[in-house]
This record gives C-alpha cells, sequence and structure tokens, in this order.
C-alpha cells in the first residue's frame, strides 16, 4: 500500500556546524542505549536508595543487556555475516560497531560483578545471605538437601557427551552445568551436562526464619554426588546461552498467525550471540561447549561473578520492606468519584488526563468495563500492543462481546517477546465473539487508542482514550505515562478514521486533529519545528520542549539542529538512546538533553511548542504521543499524535508533567557536548519530580486546584516548586 513519507533530511535550508566526520555530528544508537543501562546500573550504587531497591537496579541492568544482545547485537552480527554494509547515523559498519559495543561491553560487566560484590556483602549485614560458595548451618544444609532431592532431582535430566549422544540443545536464555566425571570403579572420564528447567527458581531460599538463598546451579554443584554416585567430580561449571531472538516476516506471508507461532520456534533455537562462563570454568568441559555453541559471531564471556544477573530479581521478593521503597498507592481520579464512578459523566463534562503511576490505571479498566455493561454502548474498537499475561482489559473486552456489542481488537503479534502471549489472547477474543484485527504485515500497530460508541438522546456519541504506555497491569504500576480521555466529536472521528486504516487499509485522506505515522506524523512534527525557527528569525519567543524515551531519527535531529542555530531554545528530557549532540558550538548551541532514572520508569511521550509566545503558556501547543522520535515509529508503525487543546489538561500535562521533568535535579543526568553524561547537581534546593507527583493531589478534571494553591505551582528556576 502506498503511503506518502517526507524525506528525512532537513529541507529547510543549509545547516551550519555539520562535520565531514558525521561521528563528530552524531552519536551512536547503540553506544548511546549502553549508555543508558550504564545509567540504570549506577542507581544500583546509588546510597539513597534502600538496599533491595538497588539491587532491583542491578538486576534491571542485566535483563536490559539481554535484550539488547539478543536482539541489538544479534541484528549486527546478522549484518555483518551476510556482508551488509550499512552504516549507521555516525558512520560506523556492523563490524566496527560490534568492536565498539564488545570493548563497552567488557567495561559494564566488570562494573555489574563489581556492584554485585559490593551489595552481597552489604545483603550479609541485612540479614539476607547468598551462600554460593559458603558453608552453612547443618540444619540448613538438611533442608538444602531435602530440597535438592524431593524438587530439584525428579525434574533435573543428566546427559552425557559422548559420540554415542547427539549435543543436547540449549534453549535462549538457558542455563546449565557441565561436570567433568571420573567413574570410580575403572577410572573412566566422562563429561555430563545438566540443563537446568526453566521451571527452577533461579535462587531458593533455604526453609527458615534466616534469608539464606543459593543460586539453582550452586545448589546442583553442591549436591552432584547424588545426581552420579559412583563418580568423581574432577571439574564443574556453569553456563548460560543467549541467542538471535529477533523475529523478521516476510511481506508476502499468506498467514500471519501461522507464520510467527513458526518463527517463534525459530526464536528458540536461533543463533547463540552470547555465551556466559564461570570464570573457573573446567577446562576440559569448556572445550567441548565451545566447539558446540560458539560460532564466529558468539561473543565470549567470563564472570568471576554470577552468570545471568537478571536472575537477581528472585531475591528482591523477599520480605523485608524495610529494604524497600515505601509502599505506594496510585490514587484513584477524583474527577470519576465526582461522578459515582461514572466515566462517561465525567468525559462528556470535560476532558481528563490520568497521570500513571500516580494515579491508578484501574480508571482506564474500569472506562471498557462500564462500555461493557452499559446497554446504550453499541461499539467498542481497542489496539492491543502488550497487554500481559493476567489482562483485565481483556476480560472486559471478552464480557462486552458476550453481552453482544460489537468489538473489534487490533491485535499486534509483532510485539517484542509478547508475539505467542498476543496468540494466545487472540484465540480467546475471537472465541468470545471480538472480531479480532492483526494489522499491517511490514508495520506495527503501536498506537494506544480505545474507542467507545455510545447512543445517546442527540445520537452517537464517542469516547476515547489515548494512551502514551501500554494496557499492561504490571508495566503501568512503574512506568510514567499519559491516559488522555476525551468526547471532541472531531477527535473520535479521527480515531475512527485511524481504526479503519489499520482494519481496511483505509488511508485517511485528511484527519482533523490527529497525526498518524507512517502518513503525517512526521510532517507535522517537522511543520511545528519549522514554525519555531520563523518566529526565531522574526524576533519571536521561540522554544521547544520534549519529553521522549528515544531520539534517534536523523530527520528530525537535523531539524532541531537547525532549529538551534535559528535561536530555538530547546530542552529535551529523552530517558534512554540519544543520537542528538547537546551544546555543541556551533552546532547545537540552544539544545539542553537531560535524562531521568528513578523509582519509576519515564515512558510518556510530550512534545510543546512555545508557538510565538513565552513558554510555559497559554498559547503553547501541547501533544502527547505513542511514538518515540526513532525512524520506525516514524516510518514503519502506526502511531497518533495528540493534540492537547483543553486548558485544564493542557496546563496539567505542560506546567506540571513536563515542567517538573525539566526542573528534576535529584535524579537527572545531564548529556555533555562529547555524548557522555554526568549526574546533575542536586543544587541548594533539590528537586525530584517522581517525589513532587507521589506527594501532591490528584488534579484529573481539576486544574482550579493550581489556581487555588492547593497544588505547589512549579516555575522554571532550577529548584522551584
Amino acid at each position: 500500500m502506498a503511503v506518502t513519507r517526507s524525506a528525512e533530511a532537513y529541507d529547510g535550508g543549509e545547516i551550519s556546524g555539520i562535520s565531514d566526520d558525521p561521528a563528530e555530528t552524531y552519536i551512536n544508537r547503540e553506544l548511546s542505549w549502553l549508555a543508558f543501562n550504564e545509567r540504570v546500573l549506577a542507581e544500583a550504587r546509588n546510597e539513597n536508595y534502600p538496599l533491595l531497591e538497588r539491587l532491583r537496579f542491578l538486576s534491571i541492568s542485566g535483563s536490559n543487556l539481554d535484550e539488547f544482545m539478543m536482539i541489538r547485537v544479534a541484528g549486527l552480527v546478522g549484518q555483518a555475516q551476510r556482508g551488509i554494509d550499512r552504516l549507521s547515523i555516525d558512520g560506523l559498519s556492523p563490524a566496527q560497531q560490534l568492536s565498539a559495543i564488545r570493548n563497552t561491553l567488557k567495561r559494564i560487566n566488570a562494573e555489574q560483578r563489581e556492584c554485585w560484590s559490593e551489595l552481597r556483602g552489604l545483603l550479609d549485614e541485612a540479614g539476607i545471605t547468598i551462600a554460593d560458595n559458603r558453608r552453612v548451618e547443618p540444619e540448613s544444609y538438611t533442608s538444602l538437601k531435602t530440597y535438592f532431592l524431593d524438587e530439584v532431582v525428579p525434574v533435573i535430566t543428566p546427559q552425557a557427551l559422548d559420540p554415542a549422544h547427539p549435543f543436547p540443545f540449549v534453549s535462549n536464555e538457558g542455563v546449565g552445568l557441565l561436570f567433568n566425571l571420573t567413574r570410580a570403579s575403572d577410572g573412566a572420564r566422562l563429561v555430563e551436562m545438566v540443563l537446568i528447567p526453566s521451571a527452577l527458581p533461579r535462587f531458593v531460599r533455604v526453609p527458615g526464619e534466616k534469608a539464606i538463598y543459593i543460586s539453582i546451579e550452586s545448589l546442583i554443584c553442591r549436591f552432584a554426588k547424588h545426581i552420579f554416585p559412583g563418580f568423581k567430580v574432577e571439574g564443574d561449571g556453569a553456563f548460560r546461552v543467549l541467542r538471535d531472538s529477533d523475529i523478521e516476516i516476510e511481506e508476502e506471508a499468506e498467514d500471519l498467525v501461522r507464520t510467527f507461532r513458526s518463527a517463534i520456534q525459530r526464536r528458540r533455537r536461533g543463533q547463540v550471540i552470547q555465551l556466559e562462563l564461570e570464570h573457573d570454568f573446567d577446562p576440559v568441559s569448556e572445550e567441548i561447549l565451545l566447539e558446540q555453541l560458539s560460532t564466529q559471531g558468539t561473543t565470549i564471556t567470563k564472570t568471576d561473578g554470577l552468570i545471568g544477573v537478571a536472575g537477581l530479581s528472585d531475591i528482591i521478593a523477599e520480605d523485608r520492606p524495610d529494604l524497600k521503597f515505601s509502599s505506594y498507592s496510585p490514587r484513584y481520579p477524583e474527577r470519576i468519584l465526582e461522578h459515582d464512578g461514572d466515566c462517561f459523566a465525567a468525559i462528556r463534562e470535560k476532558d481528563i488526563v490520568i497521570h500513571h503511576p500516580y494515579e491508578s490505571f484501574e480508571v482506564v479498566v474500569d472506562f471498557l468495563r462500564q462500555a461493557a455493561k452499559d446497554p446504550d454502548v453499541v461499539a467498542i474498537k481497542q489496539t492491543l500492543y502488550r497487554a500481559g499475561d493476567q489482562s483485565p482489559v481483556i476480560m472486559a473486552l471478552i464480557a462486552a462481546a458476550e453481552r453482544g456489542k460489537s468489538v473489534t481488537a487490533v491485535v499486534e503479534l509483532k510485539a517484542r517477546f509478547d508475539e505467542e502471549q498476543n496468540l494466545l489472547w487472540a484465540s480467546e477474543l475471537e472465541r468470545a465473539g471480538v472480531q479480532v484485527i492483526y494489522g499491517f504485515v511490514d508495520w506495527k500497530t503501536h498506537a494506544k487508542v480505545s474507542m467507545v460508541v455510545r447512543r445517546e438522546e442527540k445520537g452517537f456519541r464517542t469516547y476515547c482514550h489515548f494512551g502514551t504506555g501500554n494496557y499492561h497491569p504490571v508495566t503501568t504500576k512503574i512506568y510514567t505515562d499519559l491516559s488522555y480521555f476525551t468526547a471532541d466529536p472531531k477527535i473520535g472521528r479521527d480515531a475512527a478514521k485511524l481504526f479503519n486504516f489499520v482494519t481496511g487499509y483505509v488511508e485517511p485522506r485528511k484527519t482533523g486533529l490527529l497525526a498518524i505515522s507512517p502518513i503525517d506524523l512526521r510532517e507535522k512534527l517537522y511543520m511545528r519545528i519549522d514554525r519555531e525557527i520563523e518566529n526565531a528569525k522574526a524576533g519571536q519567543p521561540a522554544a521547544i520542549w520534549a519529553k521522549l524515551n528515544s531520539l534517534t531519527d536523523k530527520g528530525v535531529i537535523d531539524r532541531l539542529y537547525a532549529a538551534s542555530q535559528a535561536g530555538v531554545e530547546i530542552q529535551l528530557v529523552i530517558r534512554g538512546i540519544c543520537c542528538l549532540r547537546s551544546g555543541v558550538e556551533g552546532l547545537s548551541d540552544s539544545i539542553r538533553v537531560k535524562s531521568i532514572i528513578g523509582r519509576f520508569l519515564e515512558h510518556s511521550r510530550i512534545w510543546a511548542f512555545a508557538n510565538g509566545a513565552e513558554i510555559p503558556g497559554d498559547r503553547t501547543k501541547v501533544y502527547i504521543s505513542s511514538a518515540d522520535a526513532m525512524s520506525r515509529n516514524l516510518n514503519r508503525r502506526v502511531e497518533a499524535l495528540v493534540p492537547i487543546r483543553n486548558k485544564t489538561v493542557h496546563d496539567q500535562v505542560l506546567e506540571q508533567v513536563l515542567l517538573a521533568n525539566l526542573l528534576d535535579t535529584e535524579q537527572s543526568w545531564v548529556q555533555q557536548p562529547g555524548g557522555e553524561y554526568t549526574r546533575m547537581e542536586p543544587g541548594e534546593k533539590p528537586f525530584n519530580c517522581h517525589r513532587y507527583f507521589m506527594t501532591n493531589p490528584s488534579l484529573s478534571g481539576r486544574g482550579g486546584s493550581l489556581e487555588a494553591g492547593d497544588v505547589p505551582k512549579l516555575a522554571l528556576r532550577k529548584g522551584a516548586a
């Protein structure tokens, strides 16, 4: 299908300051992501955080690296092996990027080991012992032995490695052990493999009041003689495998569901991208392992710490509230409560914005539950990118279909690592009578939209929900996102066109308010940036504020460079990847980039344009979006950019959410012209945006609270509140 997309290059004039060396103008995407993960890892060293929360950040850094290896590094390995010399934004070939990545990974892996060693000692002092290489008291030893014999031995299967036995398949993220054995009766040598089933916990807690943990691989090694009676263990070693986990779908796929089921199976058998070994791995066993699993594209890492840092998440579950952040219960929006829980009445009166996780995601579920039960609701349309494995949203859609309503669900099969769960949900929905649509083969439907059509006195009215995050019950508790509810007829008509585009490939010729990628979202952003450039040249106030997860698109970056050179003041809050270089003389003097890492994961996408007046102000143009400033979001995904026109919501998003992020000093990292990040000094008046939102009352539908002084008013002065 033909969809017009504008060129990525800036075509509004010459951009000065662009070096002949792209590395001096742009930052490598992969290295920028690794820098982000180093900021995450740095939070594990943050002494202001409770101990188990520091451990959580260490675990997250490990999980992040796993996905990076399985997707990004795997992609580069594939390009290098096929001889594809596609250059990165900073001019590096796949092979050059792999070399730089592996050098950086060595440093990060060393930092993780050091961090784990530090945290392990602190945990021991706090009464949580990791007994991998330590003797334990006789009572604990007996409990561990009983657990091993009763719970572990029945589910593990030793496999001999010799010419008579083919080398076992090791699944993606699989952990295993190799044992070098000598038979006591005749001195015969044998190597055995024990693969650890994913059903077993990564860390086993010794029964009893004392918090004593042991990793599953250490437990098996400790009691190996019970698996191999009559053998002497000469050596052993634990290993872990990561495989290429990206899924590629050909455009001519005839049956998308069948194709994805097949692709998921192929993922589990993808090329080994990383082989992680204990530093004292038995040499004989190691030689066999490398011969069977490593290829030219495999990264081999040896650690004297813990393999699979992500597995530390098991220990975080320990019931020690004194070592965790104080509990926090999100508020239910007062505006809905003022209407006795009637979502439609509240939205009908005035648009509402909900700020998750400070305000409960339950209101989004209630919106759909009410629609399912309401006899006047005739139709529900819903996009589903990630819904989780226990989704109340899915249950509400099923309930609506079972009550005879017309329900359409756009289920995105290409949601990475959620493909299998989404296939299961699609089957459940279809059985209930929901019309399930899988969208485009070559584009992901990433927009987060709900649309409810209700029969009322004056005819049909459309109620819409637009989100910057997913309809996922777990991530909504830790991701900061915005939910926007409106009954604006223009937006309702645009939402209907968006759904028609996805379900029937009917490209909207014109929308009233929404911008939709890959149709015109890029052009809308370009137009707004160009307008700021014009205003700056005309001597009018000109500024851009934006909050995004990632900024990698060359076209957007070049536009922002041009705006900076025209005198536009630009403030960007980019949590993760940022390929733009800020504060470079002659190139980006007026651009400032910061990244916020803290208790909650910053996830909302917001744009604000001064529009010829001081920012923040009534004339500022404010938009929320499901899209980051990445080529994939602007060219290869269905996304929505939503203008915020209601004054109450406009002020909440601009003068609270966005401004608080700009003011934060306690959780912020500032990008330097060279691309590196330094932690911001808190200053005389430290300001923590997460604490601000946790401790101030909800403003959902109550914009007057700002004027009444119920909430501290923010001003654009460092640390002011």
